[in-house]
């Protein structure tokens, strides 16, 4: 169960979808008008369509909502076509499943008012649209995904599944998921995932060419690192969710986790395995001990990225997501590799 459960850092390269928004009285620095960000809500359609086989839901569904729903069915759930005879009844079958009965309830419950969740969007998108300004902003959904993926995300769409994200406390999830991953499964949680991944689509890993763990842990490290100037997070470990003690940790044996990198030889390494050990959320980064948090070279990268935009004050966000050249930047700041 445990592998059918796609987690977030799996699921971004299964995602597409489209766009919409309101225009506010905020300016880009081009004079473009920036967004206000109103939160579509899908999941309760699904929920209408479900409880009472209501075709006009359906019929929604399918006229103002065409892509979710065939995002939904094809790779969220992954239960047939939306061109297959009887989709529909397959879909409001998957849903009655008991436990997916009380997971719709809970979570709806829980996400009854978006009105907070809209203003941290609407706050980091104007943020965003200062730094990128002909960047879209894209149309925002919440969806029931059974437990499925996260966040959807392509070019001009973005949907996160409430389901997803009710707390590491939230009692069912102890029975599909590990600790570690309950805590990133909080509503705190949702828009800077969804900011990350959102920049992951528009500036996706450059797999064109070579490329090692060196640039994984750079280009991941760049993204969380724009995302906490988006957030305006106080630390970089608040963004990426680590907690007091894993921070500490981290910065305590910063000099002993780069010279591990350097001198295991592990940074040239095109090896997908070590990627995962580095980068994926796990209890620990076992190389590095068990006392070690996950994601540690999420962490280092966006250190190395900190300390990099601080030297190169002239540059800017835009220029930081452009560049690809991870070893040039360990260069400019004369770190060995």
């Amino acid at each position: 169960m445990r592998n059918r459960l796609h987690f977030l850092y799996t699921a971004i390269f299964a995602c597409l979808a489209f766009v919409a928004c309101q225009w506010s009285l905020d300016f880009g620095k081009d004079g473009r008008a920036v967004t206000d960000v109103k939160i579509h809500r899908y999941d309760k359609l699904i929920d209408e369509y479900v409880e009472l086989n209501s075709f006009s839901a359906l019929q929604k569904m399918s006229t103002d909502y065409p892509q979710e729903t065939k995002f939904l069915i094809e790779d969220v759930l992954a239960i047939g076509s939306v061109s297959d005879d009887g989709i529909n009844t397959r879909l409001r079958e998957y849903y009655t499943d008991t436990i997916l009965q009380t997971l719709r309830h809970d979570a709806l419950g829980r996400f009854s008012d978006m009105s907070a969740l809209e203003r941290d969007f609407t706050r980091a998108f104007r943020r965003l649209k200062r730094e990128l300004p002909h960047m879209p902003i894209p149309r925002v959904y919440a969806q029931i995904s059974a437990l499925n993926q996260s966040v959807v995300v392509g070019d001009s769409v973005l949907g996160f599944s409430i389901d997803k994200y009710m707390g590491a406390d939230y009692p069912l999830y102890e029975q599909f998921y590990y600790s570690y991953q309950c805590r990133s499964m909080s509503p705190q949680r949702i828009v800077p995932d969804c900011m990350a991944f959102y920049l992951l689509s528009e500036y996706p890993f450059p797999w064109e060419w070579h490329r090692t763990l060196l640039d994984h842990i750079l280009h991941r490290g760049k993204i969380h690192w724009v995302v906490a100037q988006l957030m305006q997070a106080a630390t970089l470990e608040e963004e990426m969710g680590y907690t007091e003690e894993e921070g500490l940790w981290c910065k305590q044996h910063r000099e002993e986790i780069w010279n591990h990198f350097v001198e295991s030889g592990r940074l040239h390494s095109t090896d997908p395995m070590l990627v995962r050990i580095y980068l994926q959320p796990a209890e620990c980064t076992y190389p590095l001990g068990e006392d070690s948090p996950g994601e540690v070279g999420v962490w280092i990268g966006c250190h190395i990225i900190d300390e990099y935009m601080a030297k190169n004050s002239h540059l800017t966000i835009a220029d930081l997501l452009r560049d690809t050249d991870y070893r040039a930047i360990l260069k400019d700041l004369q770190l060995p590799y």
